[in-house]
């Protein structure tokens, strides 16, 4: 049965569905600020509806300005489809007159628009201006004076104006609207990732845990059900480890952690900063336990590369050069052993230099950079001596080794070498 014009007004305007107001005692996302001293009551004309142009209106700014503002009121209804007062909805947006008095005025009161006709035709011209703020401010006043069933039905055929919306509720914190809002519109993933995103909220460990668990059931989709997946899987191993270190640190019994005292807590550390951690203090535990540095790389599907470099770091932090060395050492069907890395050896040399290494150790690695001019360079840069010697030696290049014996200290074991070089009939120098 179709509504009279007089019957779909006070529908719309009846007590269920206030006027636009950000202080409604129903709104719990929005807390009461303290009441201003009211300013006078400015007039506007009725067209204008914008503040002055190159005043950038943020939508905080935008709901301050709305909620602050005291409109004039109108004393005729407007009517779309009637024109007789010569008064339309495009006169608010088009026109050179409309346009002078939009940069002219501060704003304008929407409760004119009262029909749901007039709300809709209202929010598609603020569309058609193309204007971020009028789209916002116009949302704003639907918000209020809309039921969310209606709202939403609206929105879903005006994918600009839904944008602009969910963009709004986004900033303006109101989860629980935007939660409806996507499951109303049908869009799951968006709102599991939305529902997964209230764990930051959650500051207790175990509280954000179970909050995790619960969200694996959500209908993500299949990569980032694996991320969620990941996370709770993580937080609930870091509680574990937390719990057994900090015991083990108060105890005072274990070696490292009274050498190396822990600076700051594991728990919701990132995934490498947790391999990093467990590749420090319990590199040498089996694969078995939760700790151990083989069980993460597992269980987390790290990359060859990625727990490499993180592996190299920490052992090199705490001076294993043994345990560094054996990351390198790679093993042939024959027995015979060899320096492999997934990283150039340039970029080894690099991460062991910035952790103090010996050179004896760094010129393990710098010698195993096959570019001639990088290797020099390197073992130049890290006093490499030996390096350059067998490196001048391999080319032949006696002018380069006599060159290079001045930068060597004198009386030095790489002085030695140079003059045994130097003298040895064997070599056939080049120059």
């Amino acid at each position: 049965m179709m509504k009279s014009k007089a019957d779909e007004e006070d529908y719309w305007n009846s007590s269920k569905f206030k006027a636009f107001t950000f202080d409604d005692e129903d709104d719990e996302f929005t807390k009461k600020q303290e009441v201003e001293p009211q300013l006078p009551h400015r007039v506007f004309p009725a067209s204008c509806f914008l503040f002055p142009a190159g005043i950038s209106w943020s939508v905080r700014e935008t709901a301050s300005s709305l909620r602050e503002q005291s409109f004039p009121k109108i004393d005729t209804t407007p009517s779309l489809p009637k024109n007789s007062s010569g008064y339309s909805l495009s006169s608010l947006f088009k026109g050179k007159e409309g346009e002078r008095e939009m940069m002219d005025c501060a704003a304008v009161s929407l409760e004119k628009f009262r029909s749901l006709q007039e709300k809709l035709l209202l929010l598609d011209e603020a569309v058609g201006v193309h204007d971020g703020n009028v789209i916002t401010a116009v949302l704003i006043y639907l918000k209020k004076s809309l039921s969310k069933e209606v709202l939403f039905r609206e929105l879903e055929s005006r994918q600009t104006a839904l944008r602009h919306f969910i963009h709004y509720l986004t900033e303006s914190k109101e989860q629980r609207l935007l939660l409806e809002l996507y499951r109303a519109l049908g869009r799951t993933e968006d709102e599991a990732l939305l529902q997964y995103k209230e764990h930051l909220r959650i500051t207790d460990e175990n509280k954000r845990r179970d909050f995790l668990k619960s969200c694996v059931s959500l209908p993500f989709s299949p990569e980032d059900a694996g991320h969620v997946q990941d996370h709770y899987t993580l937080l609930e191993r870091q509680i574990i480890i937390e719990a057994t270190d900090r015991q083990a640190e108060t105890g005072g019994k274990v070696e490292i952690f009274q050498k190396f005292p822990r600076r700051a807590s594991i728990l919701n550390m990132p995934l490498i900063t947790t391999l990093y951690y467990c590749c420090f203090y319990h590199y040498a535990e089996t694969e078995g336990t939760y700790s151990s540095p083989a069980n993460i790389r597992q269980t987390f599907r790290i990359a060859e590369k990625q727990y490499f470099v993180t592996a190299l770091a920490a052992r090199a932090k705490l001076k294993a050069w043994h345990d560094v060395d054996a990351l390198f050492t790679s093993r042939n069907w024959l027995g015979f052993t060899r320096k492999k890395s997934p990283l150039s050896f340039s970029r080894v040399a690099d991460i062991l230099s910035k952790n103090n290494a010996p050179v004896q150790v760094l010129q393990e690695y710098v010698g195993l950079v096959d570019d001639v001019e990088l290797r020099v360079a390197l073992a130049q840069k890290y006093k490499c001596h030996f390096i350059v010697i067998s490196t001048y030696r391999d080319l032949k290049d006696r002018q380069l080794l006599l060159g290079y014996r001045g930068k060597v200290e004198r009386g030095s074991e790489e002085e030695r070498k140079i003059d045994e070089l130097l003298s040895n009939p064997q070599i056939r120098w080049k120059n």
